[in-house]
């Protein structure tokens, strides 16, 4: 059986991989983490939703089981617990300082929320973690948003999944839930390069494209135990 965790699916890219995850016949569950369940329903999906900062103590298969009426997720959950499942786990977790309302918080989403679930994840047999990061992650970086995603790809290396995807993506188009009127005035300003073609690692990416990107990546075979996908890398993988 393979089975895809995924968290962060209230946001832009989140919400476009879960919609890639579901559609594939790549896999036979995906399991949906976050703080609330989605208005969503669909044969393979299966929310688990709690408090993510207490994820390592989560009682998720009761979680499951509960939603499990006639027990069709029994050998789901058996499958799991015998390690005989291949996982591959899924990330966008993110925000801003804004919403976060200070970098203390913004902290606590953009690294201690995502490797809390990466802990999560790889106890649970993933082997594959596949994560939303940015262009310029660097943990030297003068640039706290730089610095914090660099931060979190370091730490995430050391969590040991067999295979880590770190994808860099820059600009991000799309439908966001909120209004960033810096994103949007560059947006304007470097959108002629995404209609001639030019500068792939700079010019804007869509929301569709990093998550098709995602998805191609994690079903194909690798020699690599981490791998850096860049913005331009990303648009050849979604074509």
């Amino acid at each position: 059986m393979k089975i895809a965790l995924i968290s962060g699916t209230s946001g832009m890219v989140g919400m476009q991989l879960l919609h890639q995850l579901l559609q594939t016949k790549e896999y036979e569950a995906v399991l949906s983490i976050g703080r609330r369940k989605l208005a969503l329903k669909h044969s393979k999906l299966i929310q688990i939703d709690g408090e993510l900062s207490k994820i390592g103590s989560w009682e998720w298969e009761e979680k499951v089981r509960s939603q499990s009426l006639s027990g069709e997720y029994h050998q789901l959950l058996k499958t799991i617990a015998s390690k005989s499942a291949e996982i591959h786990a899924f990330s966008s977790l993110g925000t801003t300082i804004k919403s976060a309302g200070s970098k203390d918080n913004f902290y606590k989403v953009d690294h201690d929320l995502v490797i809390g679930f990466a802990r999560w994840a790889k106890g649970l047999g993933a082997s594959k973690f596949l994560y939303v990061s940015a262009t310029g992650a660097d943990p030297s970086s003068s640039i706290f948003y730089n610095k914090v995603k660099g931060e979190t790809e370091a730490d995430l290396k050391a969590v040991g999944f067999d295979y880590l995807g770190l994808f860099r993506p820059s600009l991000l188009l799309g439908n966001r839930n909120e209004f960033r009127f810096g994103e949007a005035v560059a947006s304007i300003v470097l959108k002629p390069l995404v209609w001639l073609k030019l500068a792939k690692n700079i010019r804007p990416i869509h929301d569709h494209q990093v998550a098709k990107a995602m998805v191609r990546k994690a079903g194909e075979a690798t020699n690599s135990s981490v791998e850096v996908i860049s913005s331009g890398q990303m648009q050849d993988l979604s074509k």
